[in-house]
């Protein structure tokens, strides 16, 4: 079946329909990742948008839903060269056509999306319309795709309700140095067995009680605490300050997330009275933008943003540089930055922008990149035992 993509300034790629059969309007951004598909259509951070994959064949290794970042599918479509109908993998379960199809995800398959790439850093992240409609009507298209916003899409994605995720004991629970052991927030909430954390370098963290505000947060975000011994206590996006405070944690995880981070208005505030404590904070991703519009800094729009797995960030502290996993389309604007609150911590190596910030007189720094990657390199996953490393230092002073 033909299927098209639609741009907002008209202009039209035609290829092949996979997934569910219905039309979807959407940002649409790129991913430069080569690997790491099923980790990307469900990270929670990509609600409100259709992912074009830059890599030419996708679907090769199939869908091993211990692989997954949640349960479901966030993207709201899927853009992709060539599709592999016949994955060969022994931890395969599904194909990715399967897999779009029973999560009620569209896509378009067979396009140019080199040409597709290049149009959107030429012109910067437009919205628009995969449809199999033969007949459609670009003058009534148009109209519907500038009008788009993503929306308040934290409130979507983030969980229901508080749940825990006990840290591990033992070193020989921690399983293999590798992808194949994962924990998914809902299998946790549903009771399903839980599965061993993977990736564990030592569990420096054991006894400390962490509290993840989930603005839309990776498995892996937990999972990496767990890993090195924390218990985590996750809250949803819309819970209070003071509930959180009341827990008496050891340290504030702010994960990442969907969005324009300024429409996240209850929150910010809340974020501010988190920063008002003396609790050592991380944040990640949008959770770093959330901390600094707390503290009155601003954040812009990026014309057509970070997402992929190679992306050089250098830290101003230690002048290393690590390849780090990216995902988000905003930026803090260092140029309304107070250093009396907060200094660049990371810096960009290919565009100079921010990359994190270490809060002045406080045990707070942020991070724009993904320490916890999957999919991605594993460069930036000390941060992890960096903020334990300031749990414990706060807890014995």
């Amino acid at each position: 079946m033909k299927a098209f993509l639609i741009l907002e300034d008209g202009t039209v790629f035609e290829g092949t329909h996979i997934g569910a059969d219905r039309e979807i309007v959407s940002e649409i951004v790129f991913n430069t990742s080569m690997t790491g598909y099923p980790e990307v259509l469900t990270d929670p951070s990509y609600a409100g948008q259709a992912v074009c994959m830059t890599y030419p064949l996708i679907g090769n290794y199939g869908v091993c839903r211990e692989d997954l970042e949640s349960s479901r599918i966030w993207p709201d479509g899927l853009i992709v060269r060539e599709l592999s109908r016949m994955p060969s993998n022994f931890r395969c379960d599904v194909t990715i056509q399967e897999f779009l199809a029973e999560n009620d995800v569209p896509g378009i398959a067979g396009i140019d999306t080199r040409a597709l790439t290049k149009l959107l850093r030429e012109k910067g992240t437009m919205n628009g319309m995969i449809t199999a409609d033969e007949h459609y009507q670009i003058e009534e298209i148009l109209p519907k795709l500038k009008a788009y916003t993503t929306g308040r899409v934290v409130e979507r994605v983030t969980c229901r309700e508080k749940y825990t995720l006990a840290g591990t004991k033992n070193l020989a629970d921690n399983g293999p140095l590798s992808g194949s052991s994962r924990f998914c927030r809902e299998d946790y909430e549903a009771g399903v067995r839980e599965r061993k954390p993977s990736m564990v370098r030592r569990l420096n963290g054991a006894g400390l009680q962490v509290a993840l505000l989930d603005l839309g947060a990776k498995a892996n975000i937990a999972r990496s605490l767990a890993a090195r011994g924390c218990d985590v206590t996750v809250y949803p996006a819309g819970t209070k300050a003071a509930e959180i405070i009341d827990g008496r944690p050891d340290g504030i995880m702010l994960s990442n997330g969907p969005g324009d981070p300024k429409e996240c208005t209850e929150v910010i505030a809340e974020v501010r009275k988190l920063y008002d404590t003396d609790i050592p904070i991380f944040a990640i991703c949008l959770g770093h933008q959330l901390m600094a519009l707390a503290t009155g800094a601003d954040t812009h729009k990026m014309k057509y943003g970070h997402r992929g797995g190679n992306h050089p960030v250098k830290d101003l502290r230690t002048g290393r540089v690590y390849i780090s996993s990216q995902n988000h389309g905003y930026v803090v604007d260092t140029d309304k930055l107070d250093p009396k609150v907060a200094v660049p911590a990371f810096v960009n190596v290919n565009d100079g922008t921010n990359e994190g910030l270490a809060y002045t007189g406080k045990n707070i720094f942020t991070v724009q990149f993904h320490p916890e990657a999957c999919p991605g390199p594993q460069d930036s996953g000390e941060l992890f035992d960096r903020f334990i490393d300031m749990m414990k230092e706060v807890r014995h002073a």
